[in-house]
């Protein structure tokens, strides 16, 4: 019996923060209406979220596209058909690679970042003092980290796409023998409109999953400097779970 009411008791906190975050995700796009009211704090999200985490996706996107582009390289070159390379690097870092990696890491440096801050607000009553003064915290604390990350990450998965392709193009040319012009006729050529759309489908769900997980383990941070260390540890695991559930269920429906 034991054993079944702690199993029990973990699937119900489960499906509790569940439907928490699903809560706060819907009402906090509900106060999307007065993100100009809010205009400053958007902003100084998308600073954090876009401008700070460019170094890091470009760097991440580059060797990711180089990688592609060798290993793919020397396997097609084996049957002779390294021609192809440009249309293949394109289509799996638009369709999977630009999206998912973006996401990780955002996830990872914004979203731990979030959940911090925000379950420091909790345990110092930051947050009940918001209350006390009639603030919604929903409206001005989650608000603009949703909407800042619903902006800002489809804007750095696009960064990502193109210097991943830079990347594989450089590397085709220098070390599989691949003239540019022939890479990117490859890309011009097959890359089809639907995997960059799958691709930006992706990264909008990517940074709203990332954005709702974020702010409600900080929101329901408890214990002090020990629950917002868990709040962040919770942050980074269920972000990187939902970022893989939804990655397979959005391939499929497009494909």
């Amino acid at each position: 019996m034991p054993v079944l009411e702690t199993t029990g008791a973990k699937i119900l906190r489960t499906l509790e923060g569940m439907g928490g975050t699903v809560s706060l995700l819907f009402r906090g796009i509900y106060w999307f209406k007065t993100s100009w009211k809010y205009r400053r704090e958007i902003v100084a999200q998308m600073q954090l979220c876009g401008v700070e985490s460019l170094p890091v996706v470009m760097v991440v996107a580059l060797f990711t596209g180089m990688v592609l582009a060798l290993q793919t390289g020397q396997e097609l070159a084996r049957f002779q058909l390294q021609g192809t390379i440009g249309n293949i690097v394109a289509a799996s870092i638009c369709r999977e690679m630009g999206p998912v990696f973006t996401a990780i890491i955002v996830a990872g440096r914004v979203g731990s970042a979030m959940a911090a801050q925000l379950g420091t607000m909790k345990v110092s009553e930051e947050v009940d003092a918001l209350e006390a003064m009639a603030i919604n915290p929903v409206r001005y604390l989650v608000m603009p980290r949703i909407w800042a990350l619903l902006v800002m990450l489809p804007v750095l998965t696009v960064f990502a796409n193109l210097v991943g392709i830079l990347g594989g193009a450089m590397i085709s040319r220098l070390q599989i023998g691949v003239s540019y012009y022939s890479f990117f006729d490859g890309v011009l050529k097959n890359l089809e409109v639907m995997d960059v759309l799958n691709g930006m489908v992706k990264a909008v769900v990517f940074g709203l999953t990332i954005a709702a997980v974020a702010c409600y383990q900080g929101l329901n941070a408890r214990e002090g400097a020990r629950g917002v260390g868990r709040a962040t540890t919770r942050s980074l695991v269920f972000s990187f779970l939902m970022i893989v559930v939804f990655d397979y269920f959005i391939t499929a429906f497009f494909y």
